[in-house]
């Protein structure tokens, strides 16, 4: 790194991985700017070194405004509960891709499984086909198509594929809303998949890691460049709810009991609860095993960064409020 210090802009800095981002690069000593439709809130309410800036992701004019003189732009913006993506996702990238040409950033993306169709199950590699059987698959492809279509007249993309995201600060994920209740001791586990099925995590500050690593590998990087993680995986959807409940009985807490997710609930429920609709869409991902092949990652980095089991379930409910610190 030259002495002058580096900016990137982080859009979704509030939500998980964008938050992971933020303390990752400020660790490294990065000056870090977010978008924030309060900004002015933001910066009563933080004190981690983020430089808060006024604007909204939707608004192109904000979004290049912000990202003059940044190396980076995070773009780990998404719309809230799974909503309006049809909407919403392809106006943002958009405007990330207009402020990466104009201040000649690379944008970094968190990627999705939902890319993926059942031609390319259970094992996923960076050149598996992306023949998505969902909507909200075809709109990732869409969006990746366009990154890369970008990268052939300038605007360099790095997309970091993960499994399902667990972490501290992280409010929309299945962990958070599907096995435990945030900011309640841990009694049971509700798990959405069927035992014997495998399941893929990330935790989110093993994906930061990661990103920042490859991110300080520029000169090794394509234009449009992805990479796979391992992360966590769980090879017959018992161990993460294991480790919940050792976790729990560490710092106290009466045995935890699993108990099935409510699959049949959904279908009666999304007429009245919009996002038990979305929920309904992803299912097919907890009734199947998919991996992503990390192979590509190693070659270039030799190993992957990995927070063990135990100690990253206990970070995450500690952040959650499920445990004591």
């Amino acid at each position: 790194m030259s002495m002058k210090q580096k900016i990137a802009l982080v859009l979704g800095a509030t939500g998980g991985i964008g938050n992971a981002m933020t303390k990752t690069l400020i660790q490294r000593g990065w000056q870090v700017r977010a978008l924030h439709r309060r900004a002015e809130q933001m910066m009563e309410q933080d004190r981690s070194g983020i430089v808060w800036r006024q604007g909204d992701a939707m608004q192109a004019q904000d979004v290049v405004a912000a990202a003059a003189g940044a190396a980076i732009i995070v773009h780990a913006v998404n719309p809230p509960a799974y909503r309006n993506w049809a909407q919403l996702v392809m106006p943002m990238i958009e405007n990330s891709i207009a402020a990466a040409r104009a201040s000649g950033a690379r944008i970094v993306l968190p990627g999705t499984v939902y890319n993926y169709g059942p031609d390319a199950f259970p094992d996923l590699s960076e050149t598996s086909p992306q023949n998505p059987a969902t909507r909200k698959g075809a709109i990732r492809v869409q969006l990746e198509d366009r990154l890369r279509h970008a990268a052939q007249s300038g605007v360099r993309t790095l997309v970091v594929r993960a499994g399902d995201f667990f972490g501290p600060h992280l409010a929309n994920s299945w962990f958070s809303q599907g096995l435990v209740k945030p900011g309640r001791p841990v009694a049971s586990v509700t798990y959405p998949g069927k035992r014997g099925i495998g399941h893929q995590w990330a935790y989110l500050p093993d994906v930061a890691e990661t990103m920042m690593q490859l991110i300080e590998r520029e000169q090794a990087l394509a234009a449009f460049d992805t990479f796979h993680m391992n992360g966590h995986w769980d090879a017959d959807g018992t161990q993460m709810v294991a480790a919940i409940g050792r976790a729990g009985c560490a710092m106290g807490q009466a045995g935890v009991k699993a108990r099935k997710f409510p699959w049949w609930l959904l279908p009666l429920a999304a007429p009245f609860v919009p996002v038990f609709r979305e929920l309904r869409e992803v299912g097919y991902l907890w009734r199947q095993p998919l991996r992503l092949d990390n192979r590509r990652l190693l070659q270039l980095l030799g190993s992957e960064p990995h927070t063990a089991l135990d100690d990253a379930v206990k970070a995450t409910l500690i952040g959650l409020a499920c445990l004591k610190p």
